[in-house]
Formats: structure tokens, sequence, C-alpha cells
């Protein structure tokens, strides 16, 4: 036998490691979206203010308001829990891809650009969001490859 024959693929994990990648992934998700759900809550007036400027959506900012962390909460809920992870985290990339979107879509056309995400991203540019949130999205997604094969049992 040659030992070069017995060499390991550097993206080769077991299975047990690939499941902790994503539970951790997963848990870093939750924390970003509780934090963020927190924050819009407690300061639910600064924030309805801040998404009333917002021209396309800004009538509906009671709405969005509470509706949003409501979101955020549920999906941080689908991450927690083992038979739901794998939908969790398919929720958290497609709520991170539109909040993305919103975001550029703010960046390119809003006069005024307010954010009120969280104490943390508030304070980065809308550039940094950008990548902030991708580097989220590159988080669910490569969590999702990890699981891609998993089977939950209830």
């Amino acid at each position: 036998m040659n030992i070069s024959t017995l060499s390991i693929h550097p993206l080769s994990l077991s299975p047990k490691t690939k499941e902790w990648l994503a539970f951790a992934i997963s848990l870093i998700c939750l924390a970003l979206f509780i934090i963020a759900a927190y924050d819009k809550v407690a300061d639910n007036e600064r924030f309805v203010k801040g998404l009333a400027t917002v021209p396309v959506i800004g009538a509906y900012a009671g709405t969005i308001a509470w509706l949003v962390p409501m979101i955020e909460v549920i999906v941080a809920v689908l991450l927690l829990v083992p038979s739901t992870q794998k939908f969790g985290l398919w929720a958290f990339l497609i709520t991170m891809v539109g909040f993305t979107i919103y975001i550029l879509g703010m960046w390119l056309w809003a006069e005024n650009l307010p954010c009120h995400c969280n104490l943390i991203v508030e304070k980065l540019s809308w550039g940094e969001h950008v990548v902030f949130n991708m580097v989220f999205i590159g988080l669910a997604a490569w969590a999702l490859w990890l699981v891609k094969n998993k089977e939950y049992k209830s």
C-alpha cells in the first residue's frame, strides 16, 4: 500500500464534524437574528420611524416593524431545533438574501439610508453591510452543504 493513497482530502470531514459545524453555524445565525429581533422590538418606535422614511414600504412601517422581528425569532427557533435545523438554514438564507436585496435597493435608489438592524450592523457602511450579509449567506449555504444528505428523525 502506497502512503500517497492514504492522503485525506482537506474537505472530507466526518459526518459528526459536519453535523457539529452545521450546528455551530446555526447557532451563530440564530444569535444574529435574536439580537436583531430584540433590538427592533426593544426600540420599536425608532425602527418604525426609520422604516417610515423608506418610499416604497413607508406606509406599512408599523406592520413591517413587527413582522420582521417575528420572522427573525421564528427562524431562530427553527435553527435551534435539530429536526428543523435544515429548514431553518433555508429560511435564514432566504431571509438574508431578501434583506441584502433590500439593502442593495436602498443603496442604489434611496436618498436617505436608514438602518436599524442592530447595534453592531448599524455602525457599518452600506457596502460593509452587504459584505456582512454575504458572509452570513455564505455560512448558511455552507451549513446546508454540510447537512445536505443528513436525514432528520422526528
